[in-house]
């Protein structure tokens, strides 16, 4: 009943200027601007594992044999051809190329080639599309994630999981558009912030908001010592009568918007408790995402809770899984990685194709950028590490409206440079949107006097994938 009187009360008008009346009511209770997508739809949700510190695609994905033929040698200047480099290996004496100590096979149907690091994840390839050929500008990982996540190196730009959520709306009133699980307990290596998932200019009730392990899930949502949910709500009514005063005084969109978020919230309380819990989950699930998934806050417990989120048509879910800037002592640390991720990824993905949402739910596998083919500081026979490489890495994808089992694009035999079909950030953004029914170019948002969108003024659908 809050949440009705509340569509009723909000002048959205006032909110989206010269909106549409049908999209403003729309958009008031739980719509997006757009009203409806711009074309039929692929994915009615996305689930974006995002790997934060830059997986190596040459020891995972991107097979280069020669490069363990020449380890030692130096990276040859017609490879390199004078290409920006980091900090930590412009000043390096040489560039020796290091190879890679996993082993490679060829897998399913269509032959991928993949690490024995991830046997969970080289079961399913011919339910994934790999894209070897993605580049990006950034060299470093703040810009370079910033510009993964919201279309721009420079941080203030709303997050993609924002442009959706004000594009499309939500299909449930009880949970936000747009949720965030960051794996507990991984320190050191490259924070993230809260920005990575905010709304920017868009309208506050946008943002991504994270969902954590432990007592309070969602901070700040459980009533204090002696207010009921009762109380909590007779608030809500009252305040909703004092800011909608506020409103027709000020004018300003934030007091509505922050008025949803209350109203949310409240809703939170009840649904919240009730996605977190999974008790309910049968062993054979479990035994499916691994051991860890019984941790609460591990990646695993998160790709579980993915998969709740969306089977109750949360739009956007985005895990976060941090530990994969390996500098040094990468062999080592890869095998952890691998070991954190790769069976509860292979589950997820499974787990829905089982309960056929796979058909309309968008998986999404990757990093901010590549790794060189050259070692960082001094390689041994055992041990090295690799630095930031932007010019190409690897992604893969699966689900609604993805081609099952193909590779798309190729590197040099030296792993460093795109040989077949390059794809941009922004071009990926544009396929991401694409698939969920909205042309990249046409949802845009008037700020500081220009229009800007996700893919700024920049990205082309990759046809080739779509199925």
């Amino acid at each position: 009943m809050g949440a009705l009187s509340l569509g009723s009360l909000m002048d959205s008008s006032l909110l989206f200027g010269n909106t549409p009346k049908t999209v403003q009511k729309d958009f008031a209770n739980g719509g997006g601007i757009l009203g409806q997508p711009h074309f039929a739809p692929k994915a009615k949700r996305i689930i974006y594992l995002f790997q934060s510190g830059a997986p190596s695609q040459l020891d995972l994905f991107d097979y280069k044999p020669l490069l363990n033929k020449m380890q030692g040698q130096d990276l040859p200047d017609s490879v390199h051809g004078g290409q920006r480099l980091t900090g930590m290996t412009s000043g390096q004496a040489s560039l020796p190329l290091a190879g890679t100590l996993s082993t490679f096979n060829q897998f399913g149907d269509s032959g991928a080639w993949m690490t024995d690091l991830m046997p969970h994840t080289s079961k399913i390839v011919d339910d994934l599309c790999f894209i070897k050929s993605m580049y990006t500008e950034a060299i470093n990982h703040d810009p370079a994630i910033t510009f993964m996540q919201t279309g721009s190196q420079l941080p203030g730009r709303p997050s993609m999981g924002s442009w959706l959520s004000y594009g499309l709306g939500t299909d449930n009133k009880n949970l936000p558009e747009f949720v965030v699980l960051v794996t507990k307990g991984k320190t050191g290596g490259q924070p993230l912030y809260s920005r990575l998932w905010g709304n920017g200019f868009l309208p506050s009730q946008h943002q991504g908001v994270q969902f954590r392990a432990g007592k309070d899930p969602v901070l700040y949502l459980t009533n204090p010592p002696g207010v009921d949910s009762q109380g909590r709500r007779e608030q809500l009514d009252y305040l909703q009568k004092l800011e909608q005063l506020n409103q027709k005084d000020i004018g300003d969109p934030e007091i509505m918007a922050r008025m949803a978020q209350y109203e949310m919230a409240f809703r939170m309380q009840t649904s919240v408790p009730e996605i977190m819990d999974t008790s309910d989950e049968p062993e054979y699930i479990y035994d499916m995402y691994g051991e860890d998934s019984k941790i609460p806050g591990t990646f695993a417990a998160n790709a579980l809770l993915a998969r709740r989120l969306a089977e109750r048509d949360v739009k956007f879910i985005q895990l976060y899984h941090q530990g994969w800037d390996q500098h040094g002592n990468l062999p080592s640390a890869l095998k952890r990685q691998c070991k954190d991720t790769d069976q509860a990824t292979a589950a997820l993905i499974n787990d829905l194709k089982q309960r056929g949402m796979l058909e309309d739910t968008l998986v999404i596998w990757g990093g901010e950028f590549g790794r060189t083919n050259y070692s960082q500081g001094q390689l041994t026979a055992t041990n090295f590490g690799r630095d930031h490489h932007g010019k190409c890495f690897t992604i893969f994808m699966a689900g609604a409206g993805i081609k099952r089992g193909m590779t798309l694009g190729a590197t040099d035999d030296f792993g460093f440079n795109i040989t077949q079909r390059p794809v941009h950030i922004h071009d990926f953004q544009a396929t991401v949107m694409h698939l969920l029914g909205i042309d990249h170019e046409r949802l845009t948002f008037k700020f500081q006097g220009r229009r800007y969108r996700l893919t700024d003024v920049h990205g082309e659908v990759v046809k080739e994938i779509l199925a």
